[in-house]
């Protein structure tokens, strides 16, 4: 505290990121980064670009990457916004499309800088409980409200819906904004892209930080219709013109454009998954179904917290969560073999 903050600053409950420690021979599957480096040609682009370029600014545009973006989603440039990672494009999206008289309304249980935007920009919310089995249900959302924002697949959780329910959600709301979060879909989601074209009320986001391994160069993007794009283009152009930096422009259009790279990785996450998935199952855990690269887990007969401080003391960190409804699950990210070979090996001897 100090005499000098704001008093928004007084009011604000600041996001906790996932930990990123310094520890010798640490499995780190806290913060569902991607296993496997960034594409060989992003790397390549970054250092060719890494010259005595670096004296201008960037296109404040990122004129190549909206171009790449728009040719592999087949959709028109105008309609796709990149930004800061997805973390960014989502507070835009808060402040100059989400923010309305009515509540906005999320899950109860999903990605926790949601409140943390309703607080720093002053919305209203309402959380709607997912069901007993986890799962969100787009019914739950029907009745009046400012705007919704959805992710799919869900975090912590790993549940998807299928795109005939975010239509559905859609269709619903012809009259409010409905933002639906995609950052994990690359992984065994149905993108809601394809619905855009028809429904001017849809923002979908997604980000180069899980699939794409590119989660330190922060890139993220949204889609769709123009009107909605130029309202995240004016509350940038209000704070920040230069989001992404040269580095990152070229690296991303590298990454984006070599799929090869992409469907190979993104398919070695998933085989993990599966495998992971299965050596849980051994040791007890009952596991919610995912289409992310991550799996939310926990055992009948252990508390989560005392898993979590376990495995950390065998230099294996993954992510607990002390909230209700929650607090006994483990979000494990999915490692290479040899990572989730360490965790196993590490939670029998916990579970034993």
């Amino acid at each position: 505290m100090s005499r000098f903050w704001s008093p928004l600053v007084h009011r604000l409950t600041p996001y906790v990121a996932g930990e990123q420690p310094v520890v010798q021979d640490l499995v780190k599957l806290n913060t569902n980064e991607n296993p496997y480096g960034p594409s060989p040609r992003a790397i390549a682009a970054i250092r060719a670009e890494a010259g005595d370029g670096l004296r201008l600014y960037p296109d404040p545009h990122a004129t190549i990457l909206r171009q790449a973006i728009a040719v592999g989603l087949g959709v028109q440039a105008d309609q796709v916004f990149v930004g800061n990672g997805s973390d960014e494009v989502l507070a835009h999206a808060f402040q100059g499309l989400l923010n309305h008289d009515g509540p906005l309304l999320f899950p109860d249980i999903t990605y926790s800088f949601y409140p943390v935007y309703c607080g720093l920009y002053g919305i209203a919310y309402r959380e709607i409980p997912i069901d007993a089995a986890m799962q969100v249900d787009v019914d739950d959302y029907a009745g009046p409200c400012g705007a919704i924002i959805l992710p799919n697949p869900n975090a912590p959780t790993g549940s998807a819906l299928p795109l005939s329910a975010i239509r559905r959600l859609v269709e619903a709301h012809p009259d409010q904004v409905v933002v639906v979060d995609e950052a994990y879909v690359d992984f065994g989601g149905e993108s809601a892209v394809p619905l855009v074209a028809d429904h001017p009320n849809l923002l979908v986001i997604q980000t180069f930080s899980k699939s794409r391994s590119l989660a330190g160069l922060r890139v993220g993007f949204a889609i769709g219709q123009r009107h909605l794009i130029e309202a995240l283009e004016r509350v940038k152009d209000s704070f920040n013109s230069y989001p992404l930096d040269r580095l990152a422009i070229v690296g991303a259009v590298a990454s984006y454009e070599d799929t090869g790279w992409f469907e190979e990785t993104r398919g070695r996450v998933m085989a993990s998954r599966q495998r992971l998935f299965e050596a849980l199952n051994e040791l007890g855990f009952e596991i919610l179904p995912s289409a992310a690269n991550f799996v939310f887990a926990r055992h009948p007969a252990h508390r989560g917290a005392d898993l979590a401080k376990g495995l950390r003391a065998q230099s294996v960190i993954v992510r607990h969560f002390a909230k209700p409804r929650i607090e006994d699950f483990l979000r494990i990210s999915i490692g290479t073999d040899a990572q989730c070979d360490r965790l196993i090996a590490a939670l029998k001897t916990l579970v034993a």
